[in-house]
């Protein structure tokens, strides 16, 4: 046989695992499988179509005839007699009876439509069919039929090399979601860990915004306290309230630079978090343009295959056409081939029955010369023997 293109990286039974229904079939087995599922499939669906078409016999009879008219009547009066029996218990043997008898007469009423399909067609658009569970019934046996062109038209060595594709499909996808769930795993780490680190800055900015409001709140207690104090002493100590005062000033001139140094402290501190927050969300942003890179050269190569699989198929079907013209010459060759060697033959049987008779013809007249020599001596001697 002819050998199916490769090219790089695209394994034989590739086009038949991505689109297998886009093949014809290549054998008459084949032909005659499909169509006898085909038929099961027309049959099916006129077996369902009978139910509705009986109910409003009347609405169809002119489109029918009167031939299949009366047969779905007797259908009909069939089925009626079935369910009298199934309601009330019966004879078996004229259940069984009945049973055959309907049986005949759905064979009778599917040969009558097999036999004229326009008419088939046109109730298929007239008659309104409900759901039923026949339908999934249907439906199934369709998808049975693709399944099977679908195995028909599968070599082993495709079904090989299917199974590996999917395999490697299957391996390449494991691969990949491992890959993301690491990334993704990687990611809410780095999320908490800096989720965590702000909420612990945070806690801190916190704690040292209630210090600082304890501290100021006691420095305020501490002055009005010393005003108190200062107040009843000034009569007795004016000079003494007075350096009083003065350390006193001095005091919350000092903590007050404690405190301003404190906020300067803290606003570097918040400026240094806010910088490793930044740095976090572009490493973050990082990860994210990596991701969709990743998946846009995997997309790009998908086209590529796509575009590969275009491409051979064209071919296939070009190298189809030619196997078909070559099969063809080849056969015709091979006939003229046989008949040239079959009057070859029949000549030379012919020739070796004319040389059998020759060989014979001349035994018969070499034995003939043979008796004639020997019977004129005999006569020669005879004549001698009275002479003397």
């Amino acid at each position: 046989g002819m050998a199916t293109p490769r090219k790089a990286g695209i394994p034989l039974g590739v086009m038949k695992v991505l689109d297998p229904r886009q093949l014809k079939p290549d054998s008459m087995e084949t032909e005659r499988i499909l169509t006898v599922l085909d038929e099961t499939i027309v049959k099916l669906e006129i077996t369902r179509l009978i139910p509705q078409i009986t109910g409003s016999l009347e609405r169809y009879a002119r489109m029918l005839g009167p031939e299949i008219t009366s047969t779905l009547l007797e259908h009909q009066k069939l089925s009626m007699e079935i369910q009298h029996l199934l309601t009330s218990p019966g004879d078996e043997k004229s259940m069984r009876a009945l049973e055959q008898c309907l049986k005949c007469s759905l064979r009778n009423i599917l040969r009558l439509f097999l036999a004229n399909p326009l008419l088939y067609h046109g109730l298929k658009y007239e008659v309104r069919v409900r759901q039923s569970p026949a339908d999934v019934f249907v439906k199934a046996f369709m998808e049975f039929r693709d399944f099977t062109l679908e195995r028909l038209l599968t070599t082993p060595d495709e079904e090989k090399e299917k199974i590996q594709l999917m395999k490697d499909i299957s391996l390449q996808v494991e691969k990949n979601t491992e890959t993301i769930s690491a990334l993704q795993g990687e990611l809410a780490g780095v999320i908490q860990t800096r989720d965590e680190e702000v909420s612990r800055k945070d806690k801190t900015i916190e704690n040292l915004k209630t210090n600082m409001e304890d501290l100021a709140k006691n420095c305020k207690a501490d002055i009005r306290l010393i005003m108190k104090e200062g107040e009843k002493q000034k009569k007795e100590d004016e000079e003494a309230s007075q350096d009083r005062c003065a350390r006193l000033k001095q005091d919350i001139q000092h903590l007050g630079t404690q405190f301003n140094a404190l906020v300067l402290e803290h606003r570097a501190s918040e400026l240094v978090l806010r910088k490793e927050k930044c740095k976090a969300e572009k490493e973050i942003q990082k990860w994210v343009q990596k991701y969709d890179t990743d998946m846009t050269e995997k997309q790009t190569t998908y086209e590529e295959v796509q575009a590969v699989y275009n491409e051979e198929k064209e071919q296939l079907s070009l190298l189809m056409e030619k196997h078909a013209m070559l099969l063809q010459e080849y056969t015709q060759i091979e006939e003229e081939r046989r008949m040239l060697k079959e009057k070859e033959e029949e000549a030379a049987r012919e020739e070796a029955r004319r040389n059998d008779a020759a060989t014979c013809i001349q035994a018969f007249w070499k034995g003939y010369l043979v008796r004639s020599i020997y019977k004129s001596k005999l006569k020669k001697g005879k004549g001698k023997g009275k002479g003397k």
